[in-house]
């Protein structure tokens, strides 16, 4: 199950750079967004997909699951829904205020 995970992470990464190298700035947002994910199944993957009890000090079982990989995807979760809607806040008012979105033209003139 870990190999099929890392290769749709792989799948994930690929499509996420494609569409981050794009002029589109909604496609670059996509992108990112696209990368946390694949980050998020990256490190589920890396850290195994594992069965075993809670680790709770009281119970006696002979094994545990790890947190601190879940601790950590959650803590990418939040992070990365934290940049994505900062990108998508700071993409609108970008937009709003030039009236375009391309990357070429955003980029600006010689004489300025």
């Amino acid at each position: 199950m870990e190999t099929f995970m890392i290769v749709i992470a792989g799948v994930l990464f690929s499509i996420s750079t494609y569409l981050m190298l794009t002029r589109q700035l909604l496609r670059i947002i996509l992108g990112i967004a696209l990368f946390s994910h694949a980050a998020h199944l990256m490190l589920l993957a890396v850290s195994g997909l594992k069965r075993g009890a809670a680790p709770f000090v009281w119970e006696r079982s002979a094994e545990y699951t790890d947190p601190l990989p879940h601790a950590l995807m959650l803590t990418s979760i939040v992070i990365s829904f934290a940049l994505t809607a900062y990108a998508l806040v700071l993409g609108y008012r970008t937009y709003m205020e030039t009236g375009f979105e391309d990357m070429k033209q955003l980029k600006g003139t010689e004489h300025e």
